[in-house]
Formats: structure tokens, C-alpha cells, sequence
């Protein structure tokens, strides 16, 4: 009876860990866990991913899914690599938007997209829903009311908007914003924001729009140092 009980009890955590859905998830069974990388299961049991967990910002609990911060990982990717996710969790990286959409079907979430330029100022955009449809529609985007962190609102303009690469171009206009402005996103002839473009310096005088552009805050010339969108459940 002793040893069935320890085997018991070892098998808890790894039960438990098996079912993180989101860092929230994390943190109800650890409030004290810090940020950091964990694995969760947004689609099943048998398909873990690796996100970072932001444990401390806006009250915690965020899990991040998109994440620019040294231009170690290229984001000028194809359909299929946006889709199923690349880059490392614990710098930068992409969750892919088929787990982005099974994690966030299964609650209703709220997303905050935190960003710092290169002067050392942080203001954050933030929204009261956020989803993401499934590849079948285009992994279309929609979101909540607009509250303001000092970044502007950006992302309304991509409201509505399918996912676009530039490889996989679904907007109903004729211009292929992917390969316009080296990105991929919810693009919206073409756009207001741009986190997946090319890592660049500020306002280093690159070709106008292709870097890590939050329009409302730094306008259409200056790439930010760090971006990183997050969601946690609504309470």
C-alpha cells in the first residue's frame, strides 16, 4: 500500500502538468511560479508546446504567443511555419496559429501586446477579447474594446482581418502585403502594425514600414526593440 501510494504521488505533478491548457493554468496550481518557459497542451494531451509564461506584467498569468526581441529569429516565413509555430520560447518565436486558435476556442481570452522602443520607453495596447478563427477561415482575427496603455490602438484597423503570408495571400485586395513590408499578419491593405517584420534599429532610415512597426505610438519608420502579444482568460 505504502509504495502504490508513492507511485501515486509522483504520478500528480506529471498528470498535472500534462493538462496545463495556458499559463494561467500554470499558475492556478503554482501562484508563486515565475516567468519563465513552461509547456502546455492547447490541442491535446499528446501536443505539447513550449511558451514563455509572463508571470509578473499586468497581473501575471499571460501566455505569450508572438515575442521580438534581439532579432535572433527570422520572422519572413511561409504559411505552413506561421501555422504550426517556430523560434524558441525562451527568446523569440511564433506559437502558431493552430494552437493559438484551439487554446483560445476553448476559453474567452484578452490579449495585451506589450512593446518598448529603443530609448528604454514601455507602453502596452490592450484588448477586452481576443480570438482567432480556424485555418478553414482563414485564421481570421477578432477583437475586443481598445484599452489604452500609452501605445495607441493599432490593431482595431486589422479587426476582421485573415491571416496573411507571403505565400498564402487571402486579403481581398491585390496587393500581396506580406512581401511588400517582409512580414506576416493580420494585414489590412496593408496595415497599421507589423510585429513579425524585419528586426531592425529605431528609426534607422530602412525601406518605409517593413520593420517592427506599432504605427499609433512610433509611426511607420521606427522599429521597435520588444514586442511580445500575450492572452490570458478573462476573470
Amino acid at each position: 500500500m505504502k509504495l502504490l501510494s508513492t507511485f501515486l504521488l509522483l504520478l500528480v505533478p506529471l498528470w498535472t502538468s500534462c493538462n496545463f491548457l495556458d499559463c494561467n493554468d500554470v499558475y492556478r496550481q503554482n501562484p508563486i511560479q515565475p516567468s519563465g518557459v513552461y509547456t502546455i497542451y492547447p490541442i491535446g494531451s499528446t501536443s505539447g508546446v513550449q511558451v514563455y509564461c509572463d508571470m509578473d506584467s499586468h497581473g501575471g498569468r499571460w501566455t505569450v504567443f508572438q515575442r521580438r526581441m534581439d532579432g535572433s529569429v527570422n520572422f519572413y516565413r511561409p504559411w505552413d511555419q506561421y501555422k504550426m509555430g517556430f523560434g524558441n520560447a525562451a527568446g523569440e518565436y511564433w506559437l502558431g496559429l493552430e494552437n493559438i486558435h484551439h487554446l483560445v476556442r476553448q476559453k474567452k481570452y484578452e490579449l495585451v501586446v506589450d512593446m518598448e522602443d529603443f530609448e528604454g520607453n514601455k507602453v502596452y495596447a490592450r484588448y477586452s477579447s481576443f480570438s482567432v478563427a480556424s485555418e478553414f477561415d482563414g485564421y481570421f482575427l477578432q477583437l475586443g474594446e481598445y484599452i489604452d496603455g500609452g501605445a495607441g490602438d493599432t490593431l482595431t484597423r486589422h479587426n476582421g482581418q485573415k491571416f496573411a503570408t507571403f505565400d498564402h495571400y487571402l486579403h481581398a485586395g491585390t496587393e500581396n502585403c506580406p512581401k511588400l513590408f517582409l512580414g506576416a499578419f493580420w494585414y489590412f491593405r496593408c496595415y497599421y502594425g507589423n510585429p513579425n517584420g524585419v528586426y531592425v534599429w529605431g528609426a534607422d532610415g530602412s525601406k518605409y514600414e517593413v520593420g517592427v512597426i506599432w504605427y499609433s505610438w512610433k509611426g511607420s519608420f521606427y522599429s521597435l526593440k520588444t514586442i511580445s502579444m500575450k492572452i490570458r482568460p478573462v476573470q
